[in-house]
């Protein structure tokens, strides 16, 4: 196994990598995550393609490029096209570092683990191969799977390893239990918090060894639904978990969920209770100090073209009706990084003309949905 690259992103490190971009990418384009350090506001995302060798290297080309431009987030998770997104990620950055064009120090690398992954395409037999894989080695235990998630501390611990070796890096610098919430179709909601603080204090012990930098949760719809959604997620009672797992200084720092034109719920929907108070989930994250990854920005490609005129006026300045959905995204007052699918050089440089130019003011902002 080649050596993998040591250190994580670090404020000292991205802060170089901001000043480095600077005057062309403006300070605006970067926001800071506690412990991390500074995050670009568009970030490339990887999960769409087929599982052949021409996405790897569409992949590993437009991650290149996107490290080159200023946009210095990078989101996989281990299940993405079969783990050849982790692997496509993993060249991307060992050239850029070979090449002297980043540090290690520099990026902000993401990851997800909860869905058992097949090894870089489907297998002939997918229930013997899981057996084998999973059951046999006793990584998993029948008990432990609901649908193709598992969360226990054994299975990502294992899931830790593989992404470590995918991205070909010792620290993960971000690290998501990916969409805990579709085991509340099966799980109840008791047992589900006690099968999450034991994943939590998995994740604590990663962070002490130096596996991963911070975790959290990456989700789809559990922080956008109603309170008596089967699939709900309470903010605050999954935070208090992390505290319970890891103390006052718990490492619980991050949460994705998807949020775009057509899914503005993290915002316009107040479902989260904090205090004596229910506001959003944006909000939410907020007043408990968590950074936000908006997933699906462009809503994997239906909000590139099409828009109403309307939303043109609003969003000045910009030449694609995907440029304007992704300002919309990163404009949001809450939102961190909007994570944009980049299958492409022409792809990244699109994202970097919305990422140099300055967010929307929220007077601005809260027009669209006053006068839109």
């Amino acid at each position: 196994m080649a050596a993998m690259l040591p250190g994580r992103a670090t404020d000292a490190g991205t802060r170089r990598y901001a000043g480095r971009l600077a005057p062309a990418m403006p300070a605006a384009n970067f926001r800071a995550l506690a412990g991390v350090g500074l995050l670009s506001s568009v970030g490339i995302g990887t999960y769409l393609g087929r599982e052949d060798d021409v996405t790897d290297q569409l992949y590993r080309r437009a991650v290149a490029r996107a490290l080159e431009r200023g946009l210095n987030v990078v989101d996989t998770a281990v299940n993405y096209r079969h783990q050849r997104s982790e692997r496509a990620v993993g060249a991307a950055l060992a050239e850029a570092v070979r090449r002297g064009v980043v540090q290690r120090d520099e990026v902000v690398l993401a990851t997800k683990g909860g869905y058992i992954p097949f090894d870089g395409q489907m297998p002939a037999d997918p229930r013997a191969w899981f057996t084998e894989t999973y059951l046999d080695s006793g990584i998993v235990r029948p008990g432990d799977v609901v649908g193709m998630h598992c969360m226990t501390p054994r299975y990502l611990d294992d899931q830790i390893a593989r992404s470590r070796a995918n991205l070909g890096v010792e620290t993960i610098d971000v690290y998501y239990v990916h969409n805990p919430e579709g085991q509340l179709e099966a799980v109840a909601r008791p047992a589900f918090f006690e099968r999450l603080g034991e994943a939590f204090a998995a994740l604590e012990a990663a962070v002490a060894d130096g596996r991963i930098g911070c975790y959290g949760t990456a989700t789809w719809n559990g922080y956008r639904q109603p309170p008596d959604a089967v699939d709900y997620l309470p903010l605050d009672e999954v935070v208090a978990t992390a505290r319970d797992a890891g103390g006052d200084g718990h490492h619980f720092r991050v949460i994705q969920l998807p949020y775009n034109l057509a899914m503005p719920e993290a915002f316009t929907r107040a479902n989260q209770r904090v205090g004596r108070d229910t506001v959003s989930t944006l909000e939410a994250a907020r007043r408990l100090g968590l950074y936000v990854m908006a997933s699906a920005s462009v809503y994997q490609g239906r909000l590139t073209r099409g828009l109403p005129p309307v939303i043109a006026d609003f969003l000045p300045g910009l030449s694609s009706d995907a440029q304007r959905a992704t300002q919309f995204v990163r404009s949001t007052p809450g939102i961190g990084t909007a994570l944009v699918g980049m299958k492409s050089p022409a792809h990244v440089d699109e994202a970097v003309g919305v990422a140099t130019t300055v967010p929307m003011p929220w007077e601005q902002f809260g027009r669209l949905f006053t006068e839109a």
